[in-house]
């Protein structure tokens, strides 16, 4: 991901670069050959704060720079969404792995996990309804497959709920630094669209166009970087959390067969059925 992220941040940036060295030898002839017409003097911008290059740049670019704030603020929006949201969900998910750790049966562990609102309970619930309706024709290597089978889906369906959001990070931190590009053309297009209508190299005319397309690439940067290092922790975050999510089927599965070996379902059918069926 590191050399993707060299290989899609290095494009544009050279490319805006190499716009801008071509307009070096315009420069410098503007600053050894000066103009004596005063109107193109008096165009020479006197705010070159970002406000003041956004509020002089044309339409186009304008509408480049507010696509890049809009994704910059998307960006950290779901960054602090996802964020609280993983961390909560870990949290829960670690203290539900240390009870069911801690607890010596079954029936222990549906007491004091079925109840909660996490996915620990979901796959507790989930395994309950696998014993319920395999009640009265258990046989224990068929059993604990079954319950796998469901445990796996809802690891599944935890990973793509949590995934979710994450991919606007991938297309931000794609896309952004050629949106920047393109607003840097744009204004370098302009900036050799202003010398030849005013016949001219001075700096007046061409310093606004170079200041407008190098704040459009750097917005594009600014967009981009975060969204793809974003992106790459999320991916860890995410995976952590699924593993999580595998202890907490594993030490499920183990519960199980632990009172399958004692034979708790096997004699007691009836009685597991009632209980099941209260704790549902």
């Amino acid at each position: 991901m590191s050399h993707n992220l060299c290989i899609v941040l290095r494009q544009p940036l050279f490319a805006a670069l190499l716009a801008v060295g071509l307009l070096l030898p315009a420069l410098a002839l503007a600053q050894t050959v000066p103009s004596a017409d005063s109107d193109v003097l008096l165009k020479l911008p006197r705010d070159l704060s970002p406000w003041g290059m956004f509020i002089a740049a044309d339409i186009v670019v304008k509408a480049v720079m507010v696509g890049l704030v809009f994704a910059s603020v998307l960006t950290w929006t779901i960054w602090f969404a996802k964020a609280v949201e993983l961390m909560l969900a870990r949290r829960r998910l670690g203290a539900a792995i240390d009870a069911l750790n801690k607890a010596r049966s079954w029936n222990e562990a549906t007491a004091g996990l079925q109840a909660r609102d996490d996915s620990a309970a979901t796959m507790i619930r989930s395994a309950n309804s696998e014993l319920q309706l395999s009640a009265g024709a258990i046989s224990p290597a068929g059993l604990k497959e079954r319950i796998a089978s469901r445990l796996e889906r809802l690891e599944a369906a935890a990973g793509r709920q949590m995934i979710r959001g994450t991919g606007i990070l991938a297309t931000i931190g794609a896309t952004a630094p050629f949106v920047g590009l393109f607003g840097t053309v744009w204004g370098i297009m302009n900036s050799f669209i202003g010398i030849s209508k005013a016949h001219t190299t001075n700096l007046a005319v061409v310093a606004p166009g170079i200041a407008e397309a190098l704040l459009a690439t750097a917005l594009g940067l600014v967009a981009a970087i975060p969204a793809v290092v974003m992106y790459n922790m999320f991916s860890r975050w995410i995976a952590g959390y699924r593993a999580l999510h595998a202890d907490a089927a594993a030490e499920i599965l183990r519960l199980v067969s632990r009172d399958l070996d004692r034979g708790v379902f096997d004699q007691r059918p009836a009685e597991r059925r009632r209980n099941v069926t209260a704790a549902e």
